[in-house]
């Protein structure tokens, strides 16, 4: 399986989580796509669609496509679209990412929840600005690896940001993909759909943290461990829900991740908890455990 392939399968899984729950919200809701590498996203979205066209009564979603000047997308999205209800209108637009905000504007988009889709682009403050008009809004960024793009997704109203940089085994180019939301579920969904698809491809993580992880689940507790371990030295006391929350958008794993992660830390005694017992709730206080005297830190 390729990196394209990989990157296709996280966006047909953070579709199927998204699909019901914008249907459920509101009665119209936008999908906009603009890529400049696999051709096959657009196809694959639709089919997506496809699969919940039992629950599109009644409701209006409309499907964006951007594509560069590709002049034959039209033809290759004809027979899927044919199999799509009344309620689904697609458009293929044209023209690179730039066009974006005007696309958006023509199709109404604002006020009704909205997924956006960019592949290839660089993060412009305009553009990113533009996918924040949804309510709410969602954003799936892919890039070449040469910075990280959480400053943009944060300085453009997403205050979710979770970014993973994916490393094909084969020694391909690595693509940096990163998700904005304002939904903690839509945000774990998202962990969930990138641990899944990359488990059937040949690739690896490399998390904000530097290190590099098997795409494998359930994923090791160990590096996750020693990140929170860090995060703990770093700012002192966290409650468990904040370092959840650390895990989920400051590293490749998911919230539920950090459970194993602090149990694994609490029988080796690296860490203390306040309460000392009971369950491992959101509101327990987790502290490190400073080596007491006479024992080496080394």
């Amino acid at each position: 399986m390729s990196i394209d392939a990989v990157l296709r399968e996280l966006l047909v899984r953070q579709l199927d989580h998204w699909l019901p729950g914008a249907l459920h919200r509101s009665r119209r809701a936008t999908l906009a796509l603009s890529y400049a590498g696999d051709p096959g996203t657009a196809e694959a979205a639709l089919r997506a669609v496809a699969g919940v066209a039992d629950r599109l009564r009644g409701r209006r979603l409309t499907v964006l496509v951007l594509a560069g000047d590709d002049p034959e997308l039209p033809t290759r999205l004809g027979a899927v679209e044919a199999g799509l209800p009344a309620d689904v209108a697609v458009h293929v637009v044209p023209g690179d990412p730039a066009r974006l905000p005007v696309v958006l504007r023509a199709a109404g988009a604002a006020g009704a929840p909205l997924l956006t889709l960019i592949d290839g682009a660089a993060p412009d403050p305009a553009l990113l600005a533009a996918t924040t008009t949804g309510r709410p809004a969602e954003v799936l960024l892919t890039a070449a690896p040469t910075a990280t793009l959480r400053p943009a997704l944060a300085a453009a109203g997403y205050p979710l940001v979770a970014e993973v940089e994916l490393v094909p085994v084969d020694g391909s180019p690595a693509r940096l993909v990163a998700f904005g939301s304002r939904l903690d579920k839509s945000l774990e969904a998202f962990k969930e759909a990138l641990w899944t698809a990359a488990s059937s491809g040949p690739v690896r993580y490399r998390d904000p943290a530097g290190g590099l992880r098997a795409a494998v689940a359930p994923p090791p507790a160990g590096p996750l461990a020693d990140e929170l371990l860090a995060e703990l030295a770093r700012h002192g006391p966290r409650t468990v829900t904040e370092l959840r929350r650390h895990a989920l958008t400051a590293t490749a794993y998911r919230a539920v991740d950090a459970g194993g992660a602090l149990t694994a830390l609490l029988e080796t005694g690296a860490v203390t908890r306040e309460p000392a017992h009971g369950r491992l709730g959101g509101d327990v206080l987790i502290s490190a455990d400073p080596a007491p005297a006479g024992r080496s830190t080394a």
